[in-house]
């Protein structure tokens, strides 16, 4: 079968396409025939070596596909069952793959294989920072940035539809549409203004309760400045790199702030947590909190391109490869 491997860390060159010998699972693993694999911007980390892996190493943490053969001891599943996974081990830019049958989920009816492969990993993520590493509520005014992307699109309109008041950025005229359309009550154009100072004129100065923070350096200071008294600073990504220093004194104390810096890691620890998480996706998908449009589709030996226009901020919502 052909995969995705990277030898060394680097650039979207360092991507091969290669063809292997799968072998079979173990007692509790199942092969799965993937149908759609998808692309995160976790996977450019893991590439560059921002998230170091063990090398040489197979990419990638999501997809959906079908059952092909199990274990000895798997007993959750059966051959031909279609699930999705956003989760270790890594390596799922592939045609087929093996994983412990703890990680799975069933797919339900009405969620496609393409959808479930672009949402699995953004969903949860949407989940957990609005329902656990922040309890959002209603009339709870809050910022995201990059509100254009594939969880963009899917954490603002959800938390539209739980009653927040959604303020999204974007880095260009195009994307201030996307956003507009995909729950944001006002969107800010930080390459053309000041987000701090538009963000002050809509709910006055320390006016957040919230900022989702997935862009890091560029984003973080202003972040901090427009949250409340006592405000939530969810910093879960760093797309413009790493904030690796933290002033206590002035970035929380000032306002004696809440920071937290989750993973998904952290709010899938055990089974029921990721089965739990996953059902509130897939019924907020079916009862239209929010929806999933596919913005590209990829194949295989087009991955160093995919990752090329993930890093340039291309996309312009959920995008998949196809194995």
């Amino acid at each position: 079968m052909k995969s995705i491997k990277i030898e060394k860390f680097g650039g979207p060159e360092v991507l091969e396409i290669k063809d292997i010998e799968i072998g079979k699972p173990g007692p509790k693993e199942v092969l799965i025939k993937n149908n759609s694999i998808g692309l995160n911007f976790i996977d450019i980390y893991h590439r560059s070596g921002l998230y170091p892996i063990p090398l040489p190493s197979g990419i990638g943490l999501e997809a959906c596909g079908i059952i092909e053969e199990i274990g000895s001891e798997v007993n959750l599943f059966k051959v031909g069952d279609r699930v999705t996974h956003a989760s270790m081990p890594i390596g799922a830019y592939s045609e087929k793959q093996i994983l412990p049958e703890d990680k799975l989920i069933f797919v339900p009816d009405g969620i496609s294989d393409e959808i479930a492969s672009s949402i699995t990993l953004k969903g949860i993520t949407a989940e957990y920072l609005l329902h656990r590493a922040y309890n959002l509520k209603k009339g709870d005014k809050i910022l995201y940035h990059a509100a254009a992307g594939g969880l963009g699109q899917i954490l603002c309109s959800w938390a539209n539809a739980l009653g927040a008041e959604v303020i999204g950025t974007v880095g260009s005229k195009a994307k201030e549409e996307i956003a507009k359309k995909n729950g944001c009550h006002h969107v800010i154009n930080y390459s053309e203004k000041n987000f701090v100072d538009e963000v002050e004129k809509i709910v006055g100065k320390n006016g957040i309760d919230v900022v989702y923070d997935g862009v890091g350096q560029k984003t973080f200071k202003g972040s901090i400045e427009t949250l409340r008294i006592r405000g939530m600073m969810v910093a879960f990504g760093n797309a413009s790199g790493y904030v690796d220093t933290i002033d206590v004194k002035k970035d929380i104390n000032a306002k004696g702030l809440f920071f937290t810096r989750p993973s998904i890691a952290h709010y899938t620890v055990t089974r029921e947590e990721l089965i739990e998480s996953a059902k509130k996706v897939f019924e907020a998908i079916l009862s239209k909190k929010f929806k999933v449009e596919i913005s590209k589709k990829y194949f295989l030996k087009d991955v160093a391109q995919a990752h090329k226009d993930l890093e340039a901020r291309l996309l312009t919502g959920p995008a998949i490869i196809i194995p």
